[in-house]
């Protein structure tokens, strides 16, 4: 089985059009949610990208925006009773950085019944990640990074594939050069591009502390990386942000350029 990534959302925070931005890796040896999105419509994406609840064991926050970790508190909700009723085998764990982990305790416990938050820390395991640290996850290699955030303190992530390939995760804002070592030629690169360069008088990337099309295609050939997954964009340009994005990472990458819909698979 090859690695596939689907992308359960590919929108900024305020996207109408699109789900908020995560994923889920599936290999052969499992595999793991990043991110939830907003709120309960991680289920319906789950059940559209064909991801069953059943075989998320693994789920990696990046960061406490809203965008990225109130869907979390929906898995704790509908996981922890499918695990009492023994129909969910084995254990879910989470993990984030300190403040990720601080803020899903005090979301759970300010917002889901006491007898759904018994389960955090038996059977729903709250694991805190520190930078650089190196963990395997599904029989997969990860090292965790801080990204260096200007806003709220974000991790990414560096990964080996089964067959070997390369997949290094930037979050949601723009590269620092302190992330160098995680990201340079890597095989596959995931990258937020809030809007495209020619659209940045509407869209205020930079203000924003985001980036565009335009960057994300000079730095992935900057970096040597061979594959450009763009995502986290705005949603006013749907039908031709395919085409646009990749025709602005296109004057800088020569690699190879992806701009996912949401629920669409990748073969990695």
């Amino acid at each position: 089985m090859n690695t596939t990534l689907t992308m359960l959302g590919t929108g900024n925070a305020m996207c109408m059009r699109c789900f908020n931005t995560c994923f889920y890796l599936r290999a052969a040896s499992g595999g793991l949610l990043v991110d939830a999105g907003g709120g309960n419509g991680i289920f319906r994406q789950l059940h559209r990208g064909r991801v069953a609840i059943e075989e998320i064991h693994h789920l990696f926050v990046t960061h406490c925006h809203t965008d990225h970790i109130m869907g979390v508190v929906w898995l704790i909700r509908k996981i922890s009773p499918m695990i009492y009723k023994g129909k969910f085998p084995g254990t879910l764990t989470i993990y984030g950085h300190d403040e990720v982990i601080h803020a899903i305790r005090v979301m759970c416990d300010l917002m889901v019944p006491a007898k759904i938050t018994s389960a955090l820390d038996h059977t729903i395991l709250l694991r805190t990640v520190t930078d650089g640290e190196q963990l395997t996850i599904a029989d997969m290699p990860f090292t965790f990074f801080d990204i260096a955030s200007t806003k709220a303190k974000q991790y990414g992530f560096r990964m080996t594939l089964p067959d070997g390939q390369s997949l290094a995760c930037l979050g949601d804002e723009p590269y620092q050069p302190s992330s160098e070592k995680y990201v340079r030629g890597c095989d596959w690169l995931l990258c937020e591009a809030f809007c495209c360069y020619k659209h940045r008088q509407q869209f205020n990337p930079y203000e924003k502390n985001h980036s565009t099309a335009l960057d994300a295609g000079r730095l992935a050939q900057e970096l040597g990386v061979k594959n450009l997954v763009l995502y986290h964009t705005e949603d006013r340009y749907l039908a031709t942000r395919r085409l646009i994005y990749t025709d602005e990472a296109t004057q800088h990458f020569t690699g190879r350029i992806f701009v996912p819909d949401d629920l669409e698979t990748l073969q990695l």
